[in-house]
Formats: structure tokens, C-alpha cells, sequence
């Protein structure tokens, strides 16, 4: 396909999302595939790449600029992590060999904290993109989903980040425990704001708040939605109340999934605090563009 300068993956675990960009910056084609990191071995993730994108590089060559798992351990090539305090985005990326030489492959690194230990990879591209377009953010930004981050960022740099595993434990807990005989479908909306503000004023009862959510439906004829908002708020609050030293100054900035974002802000909103949001999507994509903006720099 002609027009093609360049092209921009998010290699995620499950889904593969790849742009074709022209010469001027913005996206011709944008194509989805479901052969994500966990579904591919090393010395499959070329042919994966070239069967959804293999009509988009034409002769070549194609500079090929992906973040997100694809760099993980088990992914294409590892990408090994920038430590913190860094830019999102670094000054380098690994290249990757390849059989086929129309291919430039580069992965960006994820991040990595010595003390307390974490990682991410991935959701780095993404504060990369909301830093293009404001460059002078000094705050927090959230990052919800599965496993939320949580980042302090300052002069254009990751100062420090943490990982919530709010999202795992919620799935856990709800299909795994004895709650999973409580739990039904549908939503509370007025119940989640108030487990949101008692899982933060009183972490240290999770366990037995947890425990009290079973017996409500057993003895106080509770019902499946409300039990499922009570989990949700409770495990949420205890994460908000785990990140407040973050929380030091103006709005929470989240990226994520609408929905998921939808209860975040509500949740910060139920312990006094304030949020604005930025499109996910468009955040990743953003972050690619200055990446590889940068590694063009790098390379002149």
C-alpha cells in the first residue's frame, strides 16, 4: 500500500494495534489483530506482524516503531527497562533482527523502580503521549486497568510510579472466592462511592469488610448488583487510599478504558479529590509519534 512512511504497533498481551502513518504525521490505515504476546513464541511474532501489516511496507525499507509487551522476556525481543527517575520515553530502543529486509524493527523499553521494585511496559508510551501535549504537566497521572500505575511526573520526567493489582484481585476474589455465590450482574451506582470511601478510611478491615459483603446477601437479602459495586468500591478505595501521597497536587489525569475511567473518577471524586481524562488510544498513539520523532533525532 502506498503512503506508508512508517509504522507504529501497541503489542499488548492479547491484541496487536499497529497504524500505518504517512509523511506527514498522521495515520493511513489502522489494523487490529488478536495474536497478541501470550499467544505467540519468539520466532512467530515476525510472521504474525507481516500477515497483518505485510501489504503496508511495499519494498521498503519501513521503520517499525512498537511499545508494550512485545518487549517483554517472553515477547519478540526483550527490551530492557530505563530506570526511574527517566523520560517516558527513552533515547534508544532495541532493534530487532529480522528475515525479512524491508523490516526496521525497534521496541521501546518500559520502566523500572529499584525501591519499591516495579515495572511497566506499555502504559510508559501512553504518559509519553500526554506529555507531548503537555509538556510542562507536574502531577499524577493514573493508569487503570488490570494491574493500575499510578505515576509521578515532573519536568517531563517519571519521578516514581506503583502498581495496584486492584483490577486481578477484583476478577479473583469475584469468580474465585465465596463471593463468587453472591456476585451478580448490573451496578449500584449510589453503594460504590460509599465502599469506595470505607475501603479508604479503613483499609486494615478489607478482609473482614470482604467477608461482611457474603453475609449481607446471605442475612440482609442484598442483591448481586450492589454486592458487585461494594466489592468494586471497597478494593478501589483501599487502592486510592495507597496512592494519596501521590495525589499532592491538581486533577488526577486518566488513561484507560472509558468505563473503566468512568468508576475511577468517580471514585476520586468520592474521597475529595478531582479528575480530567485522556483518550487512551490517542494517548498511545501519540507516544509512538514522539518516540519515534526522537529516534529520528538519534539517528541525524
Amino acid at each position: 500500500m502506498s503512503g506508508t512512511a512508517w509504522i507504529a504497533a501497541d503489542w499488548g498481551t492479547s491484541n496487536l494495534r499497529l497504524w500505518a502513518m504517512g509523511d506527514d504525521g498522521t495515520p493511513v490505515s489502522e489494523r487490529r489483530s488478536d495474536r497478541g504476546m501470550g499467544t505467540l513464541s519468539p520466532d512467530e511474532f515476525e510472521g504474525a506482524f507481516l500477515d497483518l501489516a505485510g501489504d503496508l511496507i511495499g519494498d521498503g525499507p519501513c521503520d517499525v516503531v512498537i511499545c508494550g509487551m512485545a518487549g517483554a522476556r517472553q515477547g519478540w525481543v526483550e527490551a530492557a527497562y530505563t530506570t526511574t527517575p527517566c523520560a517516558p520515553i527513552a533515547e534508544t530502543a532495541t532493534r530487532v533482527p529480522t528475515r525479512d529486509p524491508r523490516l526496521n524493527v525497534r521496541i521501546l523499553p518500559g520502566l523500572c523502580q529499584m525501591s519499591p521494585p516495579d515495572v511497566m511496559r506499555g502504559e510508559e508510551t501512553q504518559i509519553a503521549g500526554y506529555l507531548a501535549g503537555a509538556p510542562d504537566f507536574d502531577g499524577v497521572i493514573c493508569l487503570p486497568g488490570t494491574h493500575s500505575k499510578w505515576a509521578r511526573v515532573s519536568g517531563g520526567m517519571v519521578q516514581t510510579f506503583r502498581t495496584f493489582m486492584t483490577g486481578e484481585l477484583f476478577h479473583l476474589t469475584a469468580t474465585q472466592s465465596i463471593l463468587r455465590h453472591s456476585i451478580g450482574k448490573g451496578w449500584d451506582h449510589d453503594a460504590f462511592p460509599d465502599a469506595v470511601a470505607q475501603g479508604f478510611n479503613t483499609p486494615g478491615r478489607v478482609t473482614t469488610d470482604l467477608f461482611s459483603l457474603r453475609a449481607a446477601s446471605l442475612v440482609g437479602g442484598t442483591d448481586g448488583a450492589t454486592i458487585r459495586a461494594r466489592l468494586s468500591g471497597l478494593l478501589m478505595g483501599i487502592e486510592l487510599n495507597g496512592a494519596q501521597d501521590l495525589m499532592t497536587q491538581g486533577d488526577v489525569v486518566l488513561i484507560g478504558a472509558p468505563d473503566l475511567c468512568d468508576h475511577y473518577e468517580q471514585a476520586i471524586r468520592a474521597i475529595g479529590g478531582r479528575a480530567q481524562r485522556a483518550e487512551a488510544t490517542a494517548m498511545t498513539l501519540a507516544g509512538l509519534i514522539a518516540a519515534h520523532d526522537r529516534l529520528k533525532e538519534d539517528q541525524t
